[in-house]
């Protein structure tokens, strides 16, 4: 959410921060309908005064016995007056917010302007590509050549867009979470909580995923959903809160399925395990001063880097341009992990900062100097695991069709170092 501070004051730079993120200019409207409204309250506010004073006359005539049917006449034409710009002020507040929550985060300067993902620019690269003796495969032609994935079964169950694995599969993306999750707490210093997957409307709308991508999600009924990253319920955590200076920064992570409609990808990566509509992640959540922000988002995704490092799998790092980041997002890395079966790279982590844009939504903040203060907020996957998986599967896949495991997973296979 904006602040309608700025826009009255920023009238043109708002416009062209929403131009970018490919938004019509709105700030004309808005301030328009901001004005009908602040001079509706102000009306209100002195019929209200009004009316208080009326009251205190007619208690004293009262108690005097004295008649008080003009001051009583004029408080029932007042009562009239007064509910109905009770109403108008509700549908122009209603009007403002219906705006205001469909536009993006204002992109950070540094942030590259652009209008796709073919304008992202890199950031920086970490290892080199694995060379083969052989034609490397791909993530669900090795899983299924072992029997392990099985994508058949789990279409019988569900539908298109949904896997089964098996045995060592399973155990591996097992073991990925428990070493993100250990890594991150253990290293990186982020507290792990065990979160619901259901959440309320109030938390998708805090968080930026209502009202506008409704069809991403899957509604469970009772005004519940699944949610789509633990990102929703570790940010919400601290919603409606003042918190104090002390309590910062917070940092959290939890291991999490995540559900997707996936409703704006029809064609895309039908095959694999790349775009489900139920995969897992290990997401990272931070709250900060908002002057903290810009390096907590560096700090984040060097957490985030170093999963795939441990791992020893190539990467690079993509800042994303204006006509590809997220809703909520004034900046966000992607970090590309090298898939030598596709022979290219592939997305395996977001990490963005959102500024104060979440929390003017939750309404939380923090007391510093008697004064209440919008927190930011930040959102990372340390990592996908699914795709965490793929990953290892395709960079460390042997010629004979079997998987090495990586040196830090090992003790988590009984110190089995291949399947």
């Amino acid at each position: 959410m904006h602040s309608i501070n700025y826009i009255r004051e920023n009238p043109i730079e708002f416009d062209n921060a929403m131009k970018v993120r490919g938004e019509k200019p709105l700030s004309s409207k808005i301030i328009e309908i901001d004005k009908i409204k602040r001079e509706t309250q102000t009306v209100l506010q002195n019929l209200l005064a009004e009316r208080n004073t009326l009251s205190k006359e007619i208690g004293i005539l009262k108690s005097k016995n004295q008649n008080a049917n003009d001051q009583i006449n004029k408080v029932e034409d007042l009562k009239t007056k007064i509910n109905s710009l009770k109403e108008l002020e509700n549908i122009k507040n209603n009007e403002l917010n219906s705006i205001l929550m469909n536009l993006p985060n204002i992109a950070h300067k540094s942030v590259p302007n652009g209008k796709d993902e073919s304008e992202n620019t890199l950031y920086r690269k970490w290892g080199t590509k694995p060379k083969f003796n052989f034609q490397p495969k791909v993530h669900y032609e090795i899983g299924e050549k072992l029997g392990l994935i099985n994508f058949e079964i789990a279409s019988k169950l569900s539908g298109s867009r949904f896997v089964l694995l098996k045995k060592q599969i399973s155990k591996l993306e097992r073991s990925i979470a428990n070493f993100m999750l250990d890594k991150h707490t253990e290293d990186n210093g982020y507290t792990e909580y065990s979160v619901p997957f259901l959440v309320k409307d109030d938390s998708l709308y805090g968080t930026g995923q209502l009202p506008k991508f409704e069809e991403d999600l899957f509604p469970a009924g009772d005004h519940h959903w699944l949610i789509p990253t633990a990102e929703v319920p570790l940010t919400n955590l601290v919603r409606n809160e003042i918190l104090n200076i002390n309590q910062l920064p917070i940092r959290s992570t939890s291991y999490t399925p995540c559900f997707r409609s996936e409703a704006g990808a029809a064609g895309k990566d039908t095959r694999g395990m790349l775009r489900q509509h139920q995969f897992t992640k290990v997401e990272l959540v931070s709250i900060v001063e908002p002057q903290f922000s810009e390096d907590e988002l560096e700090r984040m995704l060097v957490c985030a880097e170093s999963i795939l490092k441990d791992l020893n799998i190539h990467y690079r790092v993509m800042t994303l341009c204006t006509g590809d980041m997220g809703f909520s997002a004034n900046k966000t890395y992607d970090i590309e992990v090298w898939l030598p079966g596709e022979n290219t790279y592939r997305e395996i982590s977001s990490c963005s900062n959102c500024g104060d844009f979440q929390a003017r939504r939750m309404n939380s903040r923090y007391k510093s100097n008697d004064k209440n203060i919008f927190t930011h907020t930040l959102n990372g996957s340390g990592l996908a695991v699914g795709r965490t998986l793929i990953a290892i599967l395709e960079n460390y896949q042997m010629e004979d069709g079997n998987v090495e495991i990586p040196k830090v997973l090992i003790k988590y296979f009984n110190n089995k170092t291949l399947f």
